[in-house]
């Protein structure tokens, strides 16, 4: 029977169980309780693996990475921020960031499988078999994967900020980790995310250079300026020059801009590659 689940199943399946991610932690918190660690990260997980089928079956199904419309690059980066948080930010053992790891999953897996004239036609071969331009793509993408994670640990910023503030340190802010952690992994993850961006248009720019009439001036322009406004955030940061809860806004603010910008991007792509029914 599981044979023959289509890759939208699969995707379906995944967003269920961060849906129910997200449902568990939300009641956990109603009745004044915090979320489990182990049964947290155990559904983020098993969504997690059931996304990269679904996603494994669509590459398999255009011949490549599968990231030639809007719904498809909605899966990408909910799957590269969820990737990131099974890496790094169970780390931190902070069940509060799986529930809001969940929570953004959820949003934007089921988001995109509800619009399905984001998924209307899917392109083949995208990358014309140079998997270079192809890393290139990846890269740039999963660097929206980390800023997608950066603007959940700035909104928890934001909450213990306001908790310290309203001297509100019961209930659910207790379960928020400390500013120092959030602040921390924060400006870890811009740092992450900005290097990860710059090697991906390193990549593009050396086939960019070779043949500037292939290259889509409106992407190229909107990519750049994206990763310009990370790499300033990060150099203000650094230099103590936006912190705290203007950090914290400036990195929610500029994830919104970034995922809002996919759909441009995508409909900015040329028209040749040849394309088959959903």
């Amino acid at each position: 029977m599981l044979t023959q689940l289509t890759d939208r199943d699969w995707l379906w399946i995944a967003a269920e169980f961060y849906l129910v991610g997200f449902l568990v932690g939300t009641w956990s918190l109603m009745r004044g309780g915090k979320p489990s660690n182990f049964l947290m990260n155990g559904i983020i997980f098993t969504g997690y693996l059931i996304q990269l089928t679904g996603l494994y079956f669509r590459g398999m199904a255009v011949g490549g990475c599968p990231l030639g419309n809007t719904f498809e690059l909605f899966q990408f980066t909910a799957w590269s921020a969820t990737t990131l948080y099974l890496v790094v930010g169970v780390t931190f053992r902070s069940s509060m960031l799986g529930f809001f790891t969940a929570s953004l999953s959820a949003s934007l897996t089921l988001t995109s499988l509800l619009i399905p004239a984001w998924d209307a036609t899917r392109r083949e071969h995208i990358f014309g078999g140079n998997a270079w331009i192809e890393f290139h793509a990846a890269f740039a993408l999963f660097s929206y994967g980390v800023f997608a994670l950066l603007a959940l640990t700035a909104g928890m910023l934001l909450l213990r900020n306001y908790s310290l503030k309203s001297k509100r340190l019961g209930g659910w802010f207790s379960f928020l980790p400390s500013i120092m952690d959030l602040d921390l992994i924060s400006v870890r993850l811009l740092g992450a995310g900005v290097s990860i961006m710059t090697i991906s248009l390193a990549v593009g720019s050396m086939y960019w250079m070779r043949d500037t009439e292939s290259v889509n001036a409106f992407k190229l322009i909107l990519t750049v300026a994206i990763w310009a406004a990370y790499a300033l955030t990060l150099s203000l940061r650094l230099r103590g020059k936006l912190i705290s809860s203007r950090f914290a806004w400036t990195c929610i603010i500029l994830f919104v801009v970034a995922l809002t910008s996919l759909g441009p991007v995508n409909s900015s792509r040329p028209p040749e590659p040849p394309v088959i029914g959903s």
